[in-house]
């Protein structure tokens, strides 16, 4: 086997390994690349490549997968692996639009990639002579461009998640894309407190109420969006899930507002994650397989046992 095609094969096994797999696990899963009949041989092969991925800045981990510490496992978290989402604050958003009044056609060019989304792209008096892209731009998207660009307070429909409908008032602080979504991330008046809101859920564009607030020292919005690997939750909305002893410690790694509930007589650990209705949680809590449990909501308990009934009756 070509190097290369090692190195690959070695980085996509432990990427979606959802737990650390011991050399043993490895040698056995890449039988070609590491299948050589001299066990030492294949180790002192595998700790070179190791060594090799680290040195590109792949982070590999080295953790223990007994209560003794005394065998190792080797793990990629994909919250260390991936490029973090793609956000902007004020000062960037502004900067970013003044680059592109200032740099001529290619530089309009290339901040209209930059900031496309989903949904289209910043536009309006902040972001004028940037164009539209495919589909055409979202006039919720540009008032919030604006709105973060000047620091304004604003004010627009909102509907959440569980389909309560109310009049938000904002400073506006940041946007941020995640999952194919625009959020915007400021201060709520009527609550006190910085939340964020995804933009197709405005039932219209934010109002400019004048001058706003400025965000507080060291803020950054992609912080305040809630999130799992399936995607942005509503601040409030979780899910309950169990997870054996092996995995419960690397489970919730790298998703925001996770947090353990309790530890179970039977060792198994109680996690409380962010989540909200047609979301692929039921997706990640599978990958899982015989280590997790879904427990609450009881519509993500129901959609798991319908994937796995559906599983065991196509065999």
């Amino acid at each position: 086997m070509h190097p290369l095609e090692r190195l690959v094969n070695l980085v996509a096994l432990l990427l979606e390994s959802p737990r650390p797999l011991t050399f043993d696990e490895i040698k056995e899963k890449l039988s070609e690349a590491y299948g050589h009949p001299d066990v030492n041989s294949a180790k002192r092969m595998f700790e070179r490549d190791k060594d090799v991925l680290r040195d590109i800045g792949v982070p590999i981990e080295v953790v223990p997968v007994d209560v003794w510490e005394a065998e190792q496992g080797y793990a990629i978290r994909k919250d260390t692996y991936y490029l973090p989402e793609i956000s902007f604050d004020a000062e960037e958003i502004s900067a970013l639009l003044v680059a592109a009044r200032s740099g001529g056609d290619e530089s309009t060019d290339a901040v209209r990639k930059l900031l496309a989304g989903a949904e289209g792209i910043l536009a309006g008096p902040a972001g004028s002579g940037l164009g539209e892209v495919a589909g055409g731009p979202d006039p919720r998207l540009a008032a919030a461009g604006d709105a973060v660009a000047a620091s304004r307070r604003v004010r627009f429909p909102y509907r959440t998640a569980r389909g309560e409908s109310s009049e938000r008032t904002v400073d506006a602080y940041g946007l941020v894309v995640r999952g194919g979504h625009w959020y915007l991330v400021g201060r709520d008046l009527d609550r006190g407190e910085i939340r964020s809101f995804r933009l197709s859920r405005m039932a219209a564009e934010p109002t400019d109420l004048g001058e706003g607030s400025a965000a507080p020292e060291g803020f950054r919005a992609s912080d305040h969006v809630q999130a799992g690997p399936w995607g942005a939750g509503e601040p409030g909305s979780a899910a309950l899930v169990a997870f054996a002893p092996d995995v419960a410690w690397w489970a919730p790694k790298g998703i925001a507002a996770a947090r353990v509930v309790r530890t179970r007589e039977d060792g198994w650990t109680e996690i409380s994650v962010p989540f909200q209705p047609g979301e692929s949680l039921a997706s990640w809590v599978l990958s899982f397989g015989p280590d997790a449990e879904a427990l609450e909501p009881p519509e993500l308990r129901e959609e798991v046992v319908r994937r796995l009934e559906a599983t065991l009756a196509a065999l």
